[in-house]
């Protein structure tokens, strides 16, 4: 049987870029709708949305989903949660899944499999507080866009680093020009999809913001930095694209319309 596990999904009204972005309208509905679908197909105990605005919570409730009001403060997703973690009052053993609100082609599965395998890691007495994913990198173009952001793990999976440069580095394969990828090296993409415990979150928000952090703009490299393990999965197929402009609402809304009508196929096996 499957560890039991809770699935939060932080949004906020105040987007830089995208002010309002978890009630624009996308293929018909509220971009909102489309990721609390998701969460509540991926085998969830609970899917709790956490917002700081009354407009959002509104749609939400109208969509029959539960939702916790938190501060506007909050610098993070990550932030955010921690505060539902103790509004609900669980316990440090609680498994949370961290899915994004712009995230509305994230397959269910994926946000199973990545709560499985961080109750797999505390299974096995890995001492691990924290999962993600990653996908295989088939191009240069993926690896050298510094938007995509990848990661190194050791032989058992867990992170060594993350970074928006691109690593590994092949020394003679990318010497004064942008080769072809080497086969032999396992690039990744990674997934920003996160399980945690909620004990290893109330110490992850009682850290300063980490140099690497800071440098890089990803909030993983505090748990890195405070000498905590990531594992990361590979997951078991590609998801689709999140939402950070109105083009990328544009060709959320096409392929979600074009899976409603079975126009958009394909197995999601990860490349060989």
């Amino acid at each position: 049987m499957s560890s039991p596990f809770k699935v939060v999904i932080p949004a906020r009204y105040g987007a830089s870029r995208l002010p309002g972005k978890p009630l624009l309208e996308c293929a018909g509905r509220p971009l909102i709708a489309w990721v609390w679908e998701r969460a509540r197909d991926s085998g969830a105990e609970e899917v709790v949305v956490a917002t700081d605005d009354q407009r959002i919570a509104n749609a939400c409730r109208k969509l029959g989903a539960d939702v916790a009001m938190t501060h506007e403060r909050h610098r993070s997703g990550t932030d955010r949660i921690s505060e539902v973690i103790e509004q609900r009052r669980w316990d440090n053993d609680t498994l949370i899944v961290n899915l994004q609100g712009d995230e509305p082609c994230m397959p269910a599965r994926l946000i199973g499999q990545v709560a499985a395998d961080l109750a797999t890691c505390a299974d096995a007495g890995a001492g691990t507080g924290m999962a993600t994913l990653a996908y295989p990198i088939a191009d240069a173009d993926t690896l050298f866009d510094p938007h995509t952001v990848k990661v190194v793990t050791d032989a058992q999976g867990f992170a060594l680093y993350f970074s928006r440069a691109p690593v590994p580095w092949h020394r003679d394969g990318f010497l004064g020009k942008r080769a072809t990828l080497h086969p032999g090296v396992p690039f990744l993409r990674h997934i920003g999809l996160y399980a945690y415990r909620a004990g290893f979150l109330r110490r992850y928000v009682t850290w300063e913001p980490a140099p690497l952090e800071i440098a890089e703009s990803l909030e993983q490299l505090r748990a890195l930095w405070h000498g905590e393990r990531i594992h990361v999965g590979i997951a078991a197929e590609e998801p689709g694209p999140g939402v950070d402009t109105l083009d990328d609402l544009r060709a959320v809304a096409q392929r979600l319309q074009a899976e409603a009508s079975g126009g958009l196929a394909g197995d999601g096996a990860p490349p060989a």
